[in-house]
């Protein structure tokens, strides 16, 4: 997730875990106090500037990596100047500082290749010192002639860049919301996996897990257990809110994400992290789920535009989601953002409940909202063995397996055997495609 500048941020006036009051405030103006608290007015203005942007950049790298947060605390920073930065509530603001400010309040600083706010260490050389910028340093390098930037690059090292004019948004705590179970898919499940496996160099007891893809499989589910067992959680394999934090907590801590020497998070990375929100161009696990709710909903709502189940969100999703946001009163943008995608699902859920039984056999069974993965049972898993064994009547590539209910190795095998035949990717696990798939020939035939 490329950072963004808060519009606000929560400062906890003490030690992180004294007492203290929590005020929350514009990022702005909390940069203004910040800077007229932590340096002089009168001071050579590229100096200041320099002061300012290591300021925005520490404070951002607590909300980024969410160094408090993810500990289990409700703010994002302190004002206790041993570990954090000063901030005098209802202190004075000079206004040449709000000023400079007001214009350079969304530049932050980055090491070149990395997106993660550095980390700006600073001290004011007199009383401490430290292993970043000097404050008083700064203007004797600025009343050298030195500017903003190569003041900060003689502190900070030659690989130091400015991000300008990053884009603003409200904070929004990473936890989904919703815990994430077997049989869970998404976004968020490529990034616990991900961030498991990055654990695991760390901790070798957590195994491995093999495919970074959006299923939150049986492999997925051991490695949280491990993770949970290690770390004193309950170790039920679901990743709530608890263990989703601590995740968070380890992932910071063994990659040192808060230290200037941080292995930092690599332009290459961002490429495996992923949005919720969702538009056109966009792919993945989300986008066929999408597409099937939307497919299904078509069935009873005909100004539903009948749409593919691709997995690639294109024109006709995109006409689709027009379509669903006008008839529910939602703003009609055709991006679809968690609010819209959670309303989709709702009134999809809905519509299943509201069938006759008769009437649901009679379209093709309703998905049923997660993915089916070796492990599970129910009757849901019975349904598409029933349909496997009659597609592979005439499809002798997929092997006959019992219909029992019960998730394990022949009909993993028969789910794979399945997905070489429609030429996907050979995951195991039925998802929405596999699903549709499945019950549409099993209905032809």
């Amino acid at each position: 997730m490329t950072p963004v500048i808060p519009s606000y941020i929560t400062v906890h006036l003490g030690r992180p875990n004294q007492p203290a009051e929590n005020v929350t405030l514009p990022f702005t103006e909390y940069i203004k106090n910040v800077a007229s608290s932590e340096i002089y007015p009168t001071w050579p203005e590229n100096a200041i500037r320099a002061n300012i942007l290591a300021q925005i950049s520490f404070a951002l790298n607590r909300v980024y990596t969410e160094y408090y947060r993810s500990r289990g605390y409700d703010f994002d920073i302190t004002n206790n100047t041993s570990i954090d930065q000063a901030f005098n509530k209802d202190g004075e603001v000079y206004d040449n500082i709000s000023a400079i400010v007001d214009e350079i309040f969304n530049n932050y600083l980055v090491r070149r290749g990395n997106i993660e706010p550095l980390y700006a260490q600073f001290c004011d050389g007199y009383t401490t010192s430290c292993n970043g910028l000097s404050q008083w340093g700064s203007v004797t390098l600025a009343n050298r002639g030195l500017s903003a930037l190569d003041i900060l690059r003689y502190y900070y090292g030659d690989d130091i860049a400015v991000v300008y004019n990053a884009p603003i948004s409200d904070n929004t705590q990473s936890y989904p919301g919703v815990a994430l179970r077997r049989g869970s898919f998404g976004d968020d499940v490529v990034t616990i996996k991900r961030e498991l496996n990055r654990i695991a160099q760390n901790y070798p007891a957590i195994p491995k897990i093999k495919y970074i893809n959006g299923v939150y499989d049986r492999e997925t589910e051991n490695a949280v257990k491990k993770f949970q067992e290690i770390f004193n959680l309950d170790t039920d394999g679901i990743v709530g809110k608890a263990t989703w934090y601590k995740i968070k907590q380890i992932f910071a801590s063994v990659k040192r994400l808060s230290e200037l020497t941080g292995e930092g998070l690599t332009i290459s990375e961002i490429s495996r992290r992923y949005t919720r929100e969702l538009s056109l161009g966009s792919q993945g696990p989300d986008v066929e789920a999408l597409q099937y709710y939307l497919a299904f909903i078509g069935y009873f709502y005909p100004e539903l535009p009948p749409i593919p189940i691709t997995g690639f969100f294109g024109e006709l999703t995109r006409d689709a989601v027009f379509t669903f946001q006008n008839n529910y009163g939602l703003p009609v943008t055709g991006i679809v953002d968690a609010n819209v995608f959670n309303r989709v699902e709702q009134v999809y859920r809905a519509v299943v409940s509201e069938l006759p039984a008769n009437y649901q056999s009679a379209i093709g069974e309703p998905y049923p909202g997660k993915f089916l993965v070796e492990g599970d049972r129910g009757e849901s898993v019975r349904i598409i063995q029933g349909y496997l064994n009659k597609i592979g009547e005439n499809k002798p590539e997929i092997p006959a397996i019992a219909v029992d209910g019960i998730f394990g190795p022949k009909t993993k095998g028969a789910v794979i055997a399945f997905q070489q035949y429609l030429g996907i990717e050979e995951t195991g696990a039925i998802g929405p495609v596999e699903w549709a798939e499945i019950i549409t020939l099993g209905n032809n035939l």
